[in-house]
């Protein structure tokens, strides 16, 4: 979608932070409290295994909001907010394909191996070009395929029942492990195939992007005709 889209004015020589740290903070914390839902909603009832799942998303969150600071820290010399933020949202994304079917203690490893290689996933972007404003890539995308590949490693068939295949840590062999990157594979090539054809069809219709003065001015007042913050008296008529 990215490449297809094409980048942003300015970018990547224009940097594009985020414009209310204290709202990145808010809203990291509101997703956080609904993945306990996503996840130990998951199974359908209130058992054991929903109960593990919801102990699982908050481990592999705290894990990965961790990691990513600590990898933050050694690589750039400071923590930030935002690292901090993103860390914690690739947790949750690693966990949630695990989350019924892993130890508290694999949760932990779970989420620290995506805190780890998410902050480093994210800076793929510049190396190869593409403007992923929201760092979809580097972690949902890559925290995504960690937390799926390593349910291959930490999944245990003695702890949720003999119906579940262990992983390669638990007795099981590469087999589930062979199986989730096969499942990855095909399931990558389908969204981008079928991402692609959604697309392009709509560039060659109705098209993808604003026109550069509306992209100038912003959406807010492009779109809708109003801002959240009046810094200027910027004023854009709608044609």
């Amino acid at each position: 979608a990215v490449v297809i889209l094409g980048k942003r004015k300015g970018w990547p020589k224009e940097g594009h932070p985020p414009h209310s740290m204290p709202l990145v903070m808010i809203g990291t914390g509101i997703l956080w409290f609904g993945w306990f839902g996503f996840n130990a909603g998951s199974a359908l009832s209130a058992n054991g295994q929903a109960v593990q799942a919801f102990m699982n998303t908050f481990l592999a969150a705290a894990a990965a909001g961790l990691a990513w600071a600590i990898t933050e820290r050694i690589k750039d010399g400071h923590i930030t907010n935002l690292g901090a933020a993103s860390g914690i949202v690739a947790g949750l994304v690693a966990i949630t394909p695990a989350c019924g079917y892993v130890s508290s203690m694999s949760a932990i490893f779970i989420g620290l191996a995506a805190g780890l290689v998410c902050c480093f996933a994210v800076h793929l972007k510049f190396r190869a070009g593409y403007d992923d404003a929201l760092d979809v890539v580097g972690v949902h995308f890559v925290g995504g395929l960690v937390g799926s590949l390593m349910i291959g490693l930490f999944a245990d068939a003695e702890y949720f029942g003999a119906e579940h295949m262990s992983g390669l840590f638990y007795g099981g062999g590469f087999r589930l492990l062979g199986e989730q990157a096969i499942a990855n594979g095909v399931t990558i090539v389908y969204s981008a195939v079928v991402t692609a054809l959604i697309l392009l069809a709509l560039k060659a219709t109705v098209g993808l992007r604003v026109s550069e003065e509306e992209e100038n001015v912003g959406l807010d007042i492009s779109e809708h005709a109003e801002t959240a913050y009046h810094a200027d008296d910027t004023i854009m008529e709608r044609a």
